[in-house]
């Protein structure tokens, strides 16, 4: 028997996050993962970030963990996402290298000190009081007071192509046996759910010529705030389409398509169906957009995003021939779906831990969600809260008003899911202030007082932070209405001012930019563009971000009525029987996260606030 500190199941995007996080604040961590070869794999999108998910990411990064670091190294090609739209649903999105993505990530865990990274799959969780007993399949025994499960889509995972079962993980790893009936046994209600991958065609084989290039952003800044070089757009991308064929050949072999005849059981994710499921629900779209793109630097396969499938190999087959630019396509792996047992995420506390066994976290998939970039941002603060706990200290709960991750971790727990769980924006209501530019001003402080964020990382803040501060005093200068500021309005449209005039002032204008004053009046010569970018839409939208915080005030007056833990439901009159048993299940932390359960009505807040007061005047 080998005694850790923490022990990590799963070595996915989670399980790096969380692993990282624990040793780099002091303890003594065992990383256990069913196969040295699927660290931090990308085993779908090969990609990382995208629309709310680029904010996760930076987000993951200023409470300093690992991600975007590797996301910016390992880059092919990089865009923001939505830069036509507001900032509020601006996102960045990197192409990345699978390949050396992986091996990144695996060298900078082999690097850490007080990190042990060992293959094993883990078969069985046993209690010894505190403490938590990991046996593996070959009968090694390890012992630690904090574990953290983050064990992806293996749990008994299946792979379905057509008829075909396979009972293995993605990509052809190995997939795990008797967990599942081992988190049954601590008395944990499994769900099933699937998700899929498209196919890996030869790009010899693709007739880009018929498809539109989608190329990536010059001059843009990475996910991690300690990138400093150019990160260098290696590869295209192209977007093509299915056509009626396409359709017409799916519609005729619906009868084999396991997602649509009920043989998959397992659900799926709504907000990215299967390529038959889209032309089942969408009936009168003529066509869907495809996208292909690379693999790795070193590799032909490319990924063609939009056709995932179960159907059978022969039937996959016509139907990528059928898309524009694929009629002469050589497929080398095919699509499948895959099943998998998660469990149901409400059974945790929003620090990730299980309600019901004190230093058991949960982070990834295996809370029901679905990307790489919601498992990093569950698994670093499963790490850090395991960490505090080890430390005896108070865990980590991130706000709505804090973070995206704040956002996607209360929906989880609170919500619960009967899908796969996907971040959007649009699940953001303080998405204006959840930017992906600011995550560094965030969060930045919060990882640092946790113990995560580095003197390195924090100098760095520190210095991002004086420098804004620099730049938004240059911005209270006054410029009097000469010939030349005539003439700077009229160019950009504005109506010229009657007296002189901040630099601050000229911002509110719809038609001037920093950049703009940047040129024309020879200010801000030695500041990046990230930072004044930063400080133009601090001050673009001063107005609403005041607005926003007003409204976030008015919310924290419920999250500060905390509810007691053992805080008895039953006895309360008026409170609803459906409200009741929520509220029993869930055992919210305080009044606003008991007013987002479903099935808690405000009239039930109404009197839950009430007797919570009474109850604490004891």
């Amino acid at each position: 028997m080998e005694n850790f500190d923490a022990i990590v199941i799963g070595a996915g995007h989670a399980g790096c996050e969380s692993a990282l996080a624990l040793a780099r604040m002091g303890n003594k961590t065992l990383l256990l993962t069913i196969s040295l070869d699927a660290v931090a794999f990308l085993a779908c999108n090969p990609s990382i970030g995208g629309t709310a998910k680029g904010q996760l990411v930076s987000e993951i990064d200023a409470l300093g963990g690992e991600m975007g670091i590797i996301a910016d190294r390992t880059a092919l090609q990089i865009r923001m996402l939505n830069s036509g739209k507001g900032p509020a649903v601006q996102s960045l999105r990197a192409q990345a290298d699978k390949n050396a993505y992986h091996m990144e990530m695996k060298k900078v865990l082999e690097g850490e000190k007080n990190l042990y990274l060992r293959q094993g799959e883990v078969v069985d969780i046993s209690l010894d009081g505190d403490e938590k007993i990991i046996t593996t399949s070959v009968g090694l025994k390890y012992k630690a007071r904090a574990v953290v499960l983050a064990t992806g889509v293996y749990l008994e995972s299946e792979i379905i192509i057509g008829k075909t079962r396979e009972k293995t993980g993605p990509n052809g790893f190995k997939n795990s046996h008797g967990l599942s009936d081992s988190l049954e046994k601590l008395g944990l209600k499994l769900l099933r759910f699937k998700t899929g991958t498209p196919v890996r065609l030869h790009r010899r084989s693709i007739d880009f010529s018929k498809m539109e290039v989608q190329y990536g952003d010059e001059y843009i800044s990475g996910f991690s705030y300690l990138t400093k070089h150019k990160i260098e757009n290696k590869k295209d991308c192209y977007l093509t389409y299915t056509t009626s064929k396409t359709h017409e050949i799916i519609r005729n072999n619906l009868d084999k398509a396991p997602a649509i005849t009920g043989e998959i059981v397992g659900v799926g994710p709504r907000y990215c169906p299967s390529i038959e499921t889209k032309v089942v629900r969408f009936a009168d779209k003529e066509r869907h957009q495809l996208f292909l793109e690379p693999e790795a630097e070193n590799t032909e396969e490319m990924y063609l995003q939009g056709f995932s499938t179960s159907m059978p190999a022969d039937i996959q087959k016509e139907m990528v021939e059928s898309v524009i630019g694929l009629e002469h396509a050589e497929i080398m792996r095919d699509a499948y779906a895959i099943e998998y047992d998660c469990i149901d995420p409400t059974e945790l506390n929003p620090t990730l831990e299980l309600k019901k066994i004190k230093g058991l976290f949960f982070a990834g998939q295996i809370n029901g969600t679905s990307g790489y970039e919601e498992a990093g941002a569950q698994g670093i603060v499963a790490g850090i809260n395991a960490a505090l706990y080890l430390a005896n200290k108070e865990m980590l709960v991130l706000k709505r008003s804090d973070a995206y991750i704040g956002v996607l971790i209360d929906d989880i727990v609170t919500k619960g899911t009967n899908e796969p769980y996907r971040m959007m924006t649009s699940r953001a209501e303080y998405r204006l202030k959840l930017r992906q530019d600011n995550a560094d001003l965030r969060l930045t402080e919060i990882g640092r007082k946790v113990g995560l964020v580095s003197d390195k990382r924090y100098q760095i803040f520190l210095d991002k932070k004086s420098k804004m501060k620099e730049v938004e005093e240059i911005l209270n200068k006054k410029v009097k209405v000469d010939e030349k500021l005539v003439n700077f309005y009229s160019s950009h449209n504005e109506s010229v001012p009657k007296e002189s005039v901040r630099y601050r002032d000229m911002l509110k204008r719809a038609n001037i930019d920093i950049f703009d004053i940047q040129k024309e009046f020879d200010e801000f010569k030695d500041y990046d563009y990230d930072i004044l970018e930063k400080v133009n839409i601090n001050m673009k939208y001063e107005g609403y971000l005041k607005q926003q915080e007003e409204e976030i005030e008015k919310a924290l007056a419920n999250e500060k009525i905390t509810i007691p833990e053992d805080f008895d439901y039953s006895a309360i009159k008026g409170l609803r029987q459906e409200a009741i048993e929520k509220l029993i299940k869930i055992k919210p932390l305080n009044i606003g996260q008991a007013s987002r359960i479903s099935g808690v009505s405000p009239a039930d807040i109404s009197v839950l606030s009430v007797y919570v007061k009474k109850f604490k005047r004891g």
